[in-house]
């Protein structure tokens, strides 16, 4: 299982297929209510459309990629992207990070060499995500795809010990990393944790459980629609958003402003181009359906890490103000029972490579460091 080299080149005529696409939008009503209340906001759709189609520069996005060391290799019975970045210290610990939906390997453009000064740095693009999708191939839920980075890590790479590090899904797949693989996994970093969302587990809850059951409840109720149709009817979704770029930009951009630390404009925390590179990866490879499937898998199966079950390695947490959901520690500690670092962080979100990606290799590498 030797990694081929890889380098990203779209055709020219996919992207003069995308700006035809993108000319041709025809746009929906919005009701009489405040913009983004009931979902994107057409106006802003249409400056993020119009950018996409006239001002952004994809060949400087893929140029920068290329400038990272990718390769594939046949894992799991596809062929798994993945960057391998060198450390440039002594003894580079190596370091598996991923990244979740709807995110993709640029999230971490930022954040990989900032890493590499202390970790040789594997990035893989989620099975069934962006670069590592190829129409017709198999579906992969979280158990599947830790089990997929535990033998890239040690079948392909030859680490027999390494750390893992992970938000959104990619703090999913640490920590099922983590509790499967512990002779591997020397300990795991998240921006996300793992807890399951049932307010049932919060029995004679404290203030702290209070405030977390509020959040949950309001999440459970206003911000889950994402997850039962990717979760249930996957496929119908697919068919909108593989034929209309207008609407995979208005379905992905609105989860940039409800995730990040943003004042209500998601440029405030993510730049434009950034945004519109990740979504045009998910365009040009056509892998919006099959990245779906870890929220069908999760629908129908048991949460990755089942009741009952701990994950027993080191690990480390930093709490951005603006996450999607933040467990108190105290319930945390009933998944997690070797917390070694806290950190609550002063500003950002769902985003963290991108939003705040000094703050997150600093808590990277003094986590991981004080491991030894």
């Amino acid at each position: 299982m030797a990694p081929t080299p890889f380098t990203l080149h779209v055709p020219d005529a996919d992207i003069a297929d995308l700006e035809e696409r993108l000319a041709r939008t025809r746009w929906p009503d919005e009701p009489p209510l405040a913009p983004w209340s009931t979902g994107t906001s057409v106006a802003y759709a249409k400056v993020l459309a119009d950018h996409w189609r006239t001002g952004f520069d994809w060949r400087a996005w893929e140029a920068k990629l290329n400038g990272f060391r990718q390769f594939t290799v046949p894992v799991g019975g596809i062929d798994l992207h993945f960057i391998h970045e060198p450390g440039r210290g002594p003894n580079p610990l190596p370091l598996l990070i991923s990244h979740g939906w709807p995110g993709s390997v640029f999230e971490f453009h930022k954040l990989i060499p900032m890493l590499t000064e202390h970790f040789t740095v594997i990035a893989p693009s989620l099975p069934g995500y962006t670069l590592s999708f190829k129409p017709g191939q198999r579906r992969f839920g979280i158990r599947d795809i830790a089990g997929i980075y535990a033998e890239l890590m040690t079948d392909v790479l030859g680490y027999k010990r390494f750390g893992v590090q992970g938000g959104d899904w990619g703090g999913f797949v640490a920590s099922v990393m983590g509790q499967r693989y512990p002779d591997r996994v020397l300990g795991i970093h998240l921006n996300l944790l793992a807890v399951r969302r049932d307010p049932a587990m919060l029995t004679n809850p404290t203030p702290e459980d209070k405030a977390f059951l509020k959040e949950l409840n309001h999440w459970l109720k206003e911000e889950m629609g994402y997850q039962w149709i990717q979760g249930t009817k996957p496929q119908t979704l697919a068919f909108g958003l593989t034929d209309s770029p207008a609407g995979l930009a208005a379905w992905v951009i609105e989860k940039f402003r409800a995730w990040t630390d943003c004042n209500g404009n998601p440029e405030n925390a993510v730049s434009r181009d950034e945004m519109l590179a990740n979504i045009s990866l998910y365009w040009f490879t056509g892998a919006i359906g099959a990245s779906f499937w870890p929220y069908y898998d999760r629908m129908h199966g048991p949460w990755p890490i089942a009741e009952g079950e701990t994950v027993d390695v080191p690990m480390g947490y930093a709490e951005f103000p603006k996450e999607i959901l933040r467990p108190p520690r105290s319930l945390a500690a009933k998944t997690y029972t070797n917390i070694r670092r806290w950190s609550v962080m002063p500003k950002g979100g769902h985003f963290a490579a991108l939003e705040q990606p000094d703050a997150l290799a600093k808590e990277i590498w003094e986590f991981f460091g004080a491991l030894g």
